[in-house]
């Protein structure tokens, strides 16, 4: 397993250095792992899970102040030696009050590294230079997938921050939606299959014009608030911020909860089984402290939206404490995780198996302490 990590490191340090050169020819070098895992990453789950990474170049009226910093930035934290990278979203809020410790810790066991890119955290797990990573849900099934079942998931960090939003009062649930077109970004992935999936098991006949960008549908909320949508946090948060005639509907959580026995996800952890093998304790002293750090964010929203904003994964507190209780940010573990999962990964590859990395992990995927 070694060797194969090291031989996609190498491509990953060959593709770097021809991206440098900012040649089209170039960028094809990039390893499978990257170019592939990533695109899932772009195109699906990070939709949702770090939809604060996304472009927010509308007008005033519809700019997503929660949009964090540059896409190219990096924020490090702390020298230790259990290196864990996230991507800035919802699936790194629960961090925060760990990050926070470790900041002011000189012996702290962990290194933190955030980017909006999906390309750094799929590198640096296929590379080695990371050991754990906070990815959306499906990029963590598509790991296992490319690496040849060299990662595996030890907790669930984030359920369901997609919601409905809308200025008409009729609409309540999901079968409210019969008859109605709907506002959503996420074509042909994670936000789409939820979506349908909602909608057939509910028997709600309905249109859904997709948009490429959350602030596209803010926008068209913005013009006419009697269109129904479907929208991340914090999203959500800003754009009702916006606009007094708007409110959310219902949650998609909610919703599914209603027809599956299974919890909707955004964000899951992975490790590399490399260092699992030799670090064991290490991977499960970090449960506990992510565990721990979970409580203390949802425990105290406003002090914790402070780190949020400190860290750069929402810009404004106020924003942050406001959105934090519809994040649904958890740390679920053991046989809860692989039921949930294991369930969330099935709707998805049965729309399109291609969102999950092409197939369905096996057991060795769900970490069991």
């Amino acid at each position: 397993m070694k060797k194969k990590f090291l031989a996609l490191a190498m491509s990953m340090v060959l593709a770097a250095a021809a991206f440098t050169g900012c040649g089209s020819a170039a960028r094809t070098e990039t390893s499978e792992i990257t170019t592939e895992a990533a695109t899932e990453a772009t195109t699906a789950d990070a939709t949702v899970a770090d939809a604060t990474t996304a472009d927010a170049t509308a007008s005033d009226a519809t700019t997503l102040d929660a949009s964090a910093t540059d896409a190219v930035e990096a924020t490090v934290v702390g020298n230790g030696e259990v290196r864990v990278g996230a991507l800035k979203g919802p699936t790194t809020m629960g961090l925060v009050d760990l990050m926070s410790q470790t900041e002011e810790d000189a012996n702290a066991a962990y290194t933190f590294t955030m980017s909006s890119q999906p390309t750094d955290i799929v590198s640096g797990i296929a590379s080695g230079k990371l050991d754990i990573a906070l990815v959306p849900a499906n990029l963590a099934s598509t790991l296992w997938n490319k690496t040849k079942g060299g990662v595996s998931v030890i907790d669930v960090n984030t359920l369901g921050v997609l919601y409905c939003v809308t200025g008409d009062d009729s609409i309540k649930s999901v079968a409210d939606l019969d008859g109605k077109t709907i506002l959503s970004t996420g074509q042909g992935a994670s936000p789409e299959y939820v979506l349908n999936y909602l909608l057939e098991k509910n028997g709600v006949n309905a249109t859904v014009e997709f948009k490429s960008e959350a602030t596209e549908v803010a926008a068209a909320l913005a013009t006419d608030p009697t269109q129904i949508a479907v929208l991340p946090q914090p999203f959500v948060t800003v754009a009702e911020g916006k606009n007094d005639a708007l409110h959310t509907a219902f949650s998609l959580t909610d919703e599914w909860a209603k027809v599956s026995d299974s919890q909707l996800l955004t964000g899951v952890t992975v490790v590399r089984n490399d260092f699992l093998a030799e670090n064991k304790e290490a991977v499960d002293q970090f449960l506990a402290d992510h565990a721990s750090s979970v409580e203390a964010v949802n425990g105290d929203a406003e002090a914790a939206s402070k780190l949020i904003a400190q860290y750069g994964i929402i810009e404004k507190a106020p924003i942050a404490q406001k959105a934090l209780p519809q994040c649904n940010i958890v740390c679920i573990t053991g046989e809860e995780m692989k039921a949930d999962l294991s369930a969330y990964l099935q709707v998805l590859y049965d729309a399109d198996p291609s969102s999950v990395g092409g197939s369905l992990p096996d057991d060795a995927f769900y970490y069991a302490q």
